[in-house]
């Protein structure tokens, strides 16, 4: 027996799903299927640890020895100190891995609640999640594949009435947004999509007989149409050994599902508008917890050959009725639709109150927006006016300039100089006597100052 099945099978349905086939000769080695998902959200983690555990000959040999009880119980994870240094290196690696992206999720979901400055402490955040062991996040060790086990027995038990609560709400919701639709129409309409529905109703109930599962109707069903073999020559124990299809000797959730196939058909066509596979998907799971309600006696959710043929014994087995399919039976009563109704309306109230909130931060951030624009454009034009007055007095102060760039300035006229500087030019000894005499001058209302060009 693989390691992966027997791990997977005392975790409550990591088994793989296989199709119903009669045995062909072996052509071509097929690669075996991938596991099913189990929807936990460590189901990597868990899958990774299986495949290494498989590697190693002493681990998988004392798992083959051990009943469910005892891979549950924890007391198969003491071996894990005899596994080869290679596996534990490889494990210790998982777990590293493993620790590394839980703190990115804590650290993702933090930012989205804390400020940012806040310290996040890990190592005491690492203790909300069970199936590892928070205190040490180095090394795999025993403690570690103990609580992995556990936490995923826990989380899978869960699994079929979390399923069945889902339904029921999906369920409510289509009834409710039925109603709520033929509210919206006028009177004639209403009683056009109402007789209409009714039609599909009428419509979905048309299907041929539904056995029950387990039941001897039922295996007959299998036995002729699926394994191509004479109804009257029906054999439990042969029919056991052609639906264990991995050979391991019992019938686990998935090899039993694959059962239900056929009954399956009769009631839902995925390409009619009055089936619904989500409601098939529910068929399929009442069925199968049916069969291991009667069959399982040890309650291990494994079906053994023993198991098996002391279920065919039961008058029971030839004397069941038919299968109520979900149709035939009250998912809810009206009471829980009205409360799943109030729910609902207090969502919406609530996301109506959100939204508005949401409309007036928004308006708010406009109008915000609107007085910086103001602000910056008077900013603007404060800084252009300081610009053109810086300039102003430098144009009114600056020297004229001549054709070709060169500064030009006037000279002072007599009457402009200062009174300490208003000498005579005889009055200075040493001047020239080739001086031009005052009276020649020309009177000043008509002179003409002289410019002098500065090159």
């Amino acid at each position: 027996m693989h390691l992966t099945w027997l791990v997977s099978a005392a975790l409550l349905g990591l088994a793989t799903c296989v199709p119903i086939e009669r045995p062909k000769e072996k052509q071509e080695a097929e690669p075996p299927p991938d596991p099913a998902d189990t929807g936990l959200f460590y189901h990597r983690y868990l899958q990774e640890v299986i495949n290494v555990l498989e590697t190693d000959g002493h681990f998988r040999e004392k798992l083959q020895a051990a009943n469910a009880e005892d891979i549950k119980s924890g007391k198969l994870s003491k071996e894990l100190d005899f596994v080869s240094h290679h596996v534990r290196t490889k494990l210790d690696e998982l777990k590293r891995q493993e620790v590394s992206r839980l703190r990115m999720l804590l650290k993702a979901k933090m930012e989205a609640t804390m400020e940012q400055d806040s310290q996040i402490d890990h190592r005491t955040l690492l203790k909300q999640f069970e199936h590892l062991d928070p205190q040490n996040q180095h090394t795999f060790e025993a403690r570690d594949l103990e609580l992995l086990i556990q936490t995923a027995t826990k989380h899978l038990e869960n699994f079929d009435a979390d399923h069945h609560n889902e339904f029921k709400r999906y369920e409510m919701m289509k009834e409710h947004e039925r109603r709520e639709y033929l509210k919206s129409l006028d009177e004639e309409k209403r009683r056009e999509e109402e007789a209409r529905f009714e039609e599909l109703k009428k419509k979905h109930k048309e299907h041929p007989k539904v056995n029950a599962p387990g039941s001897q109707d039922q295996l007959k069903e299998v036995w002729q149409e699926t394994d191509g073999l004479d109804p009257n020559e029906f054999n439990p124990k042969t029919f056991f050994n052609l639906h264990d299809t991995n050979s391991d000797g019992v019938l686990d959730e998935q090899e039993l599902e694959a059962l239900f196939t056929k009954e399956l058909e009769k009631v839902y066509d995925p390409r009619n508008e009055e089936d619904d596979m989500l409601e098939m998907e529910e068929e399929r799971l009442r069925m199968r917890e049916h069969v291991m309600k009667n069959v399982d006696l040890n309650r291990d959710r494994l079906v053994n050959l023993d198991e098996f043929l002391k279920s065919t014994q039961k008058k029971e087995f030839n004397e069941a009725d038919g299968w109520k399919t979900v149709e035939e039976t009250q998912v809810y009563s009206e009471a829980e639709l009205q409360r799943f109704e109030a729910e609902l309306a207090a969502q919406e109230a609530e996301l109506g109150r959100r939204a508005e909130q949401l409309r007036q931060q928004h308006e708010e951030l406009i109008q915000r927006q609107v007085q910086l624009d103001a602000q910056k454009k008077e900013y603007q034009q404060a800084v252009l006016q300081m610009e053109q007055r810086k300039s102003q007095p430098q144009a009114e102060q600056g020297h004229p300039a001549g054709p070709g760039g060169e500064l030009k300035f006037q000279a002072q006229p007599p009457h402009a100089a200062p009174a300490d500087q208003a000498v005579p030019p005889d009055s200075h000894p040493g001047a020239p006597d080739h001086a031009a005499p005052l009276n020649q001058a020309e009177p000043p209302q008509t002179q003409q100052h002289p410019e002098v060009e500065i090159q």
